[in-house]
């Protein structure tokens, strides 16, 4: 993993989207080069606040296999979410006329996340935070800007494109996460209490 790709690349995004599309746009990198030199280090973080916050702050009564459980669960939740977005998305895409590529598909979905998984790098380590997460609103303007780069689409398919990206990452959060969060709690319950 290049620490010095994954840093530039995240206060880019953040700082210059516009400029950072062309950039990627430009570089034509495979899938596996942002899944595992972006998305991973950023899911991992995630993972780990998570699993610290949970420790510290939010399930200090459990033990700490309870905390890890959490921090399982936060890394299974987003790439599930990220990776079958992106294949929804790609359907989308080919539905609209705009191309059928995984890749850009992913690339634009996994980007455009970064708002949000920095955001639950601070709700999920200081839960009172939370309210910071409307901060990843931000991520629907990047995905914006990206698809206006990646896909090219006409004016009218814009919008119809942004609504159905949102519903589908939302949707797939919220039941991934509430499967996620009973199976663990059945399981700690059941065999780790």
């Amino acid at each position: 993993m290049n620490i010095k790709f994954f840093l530039h690349r995240i206060k880019d995004i953040i700082l210059n989207p516009a400029k950072t599309w062309e950039a990627i746009y430009s570089e034509n990198r495979p899938v596996k080069d942002t899944r595992n030199s972006f998305l991973l280090p950023l899911i991992i973080l995630v993972a780990v606040t998570a699993c610290i916050g949970s420790f510290i702050f939010t399930h200090s009564q459990l033990s700490f296999i309870y905390s890890v459980f959490i921090g399982i669960k936060y890394f299974a939740l987003l790439w599930f979410v990220i990776f079958i977005s992106a294949i929804i998305f790609k359907e989308i895409t080919h539905a609209l006329d705009l191309g059928k590529s995984f890749t850009v598909s992913f690339k634009l979905i996994a980007y455009s996340m970064a708002p949000f998984l920095l955001c639950l790098v601070v709700s999920l380590l200081f839960e009172s935070l939370f309210f910071i997460n409307i901060l990843a609103f931000y991520g629907l303007y990047i995905f914006y800007i990206g698809a206006d780069k990646m896909l090219n689409p006409p004016e009218h398919k814009k919008i119809p494109m942004l609504i159905s990206v949102s519903v589908i990452v939302i949707v797939l959060f919220i039941v991934t996460s509430w499967v996620l969060t009973q199976l663990i709690d059945r399981i700690y319950f059941a065999f780790l209490a």
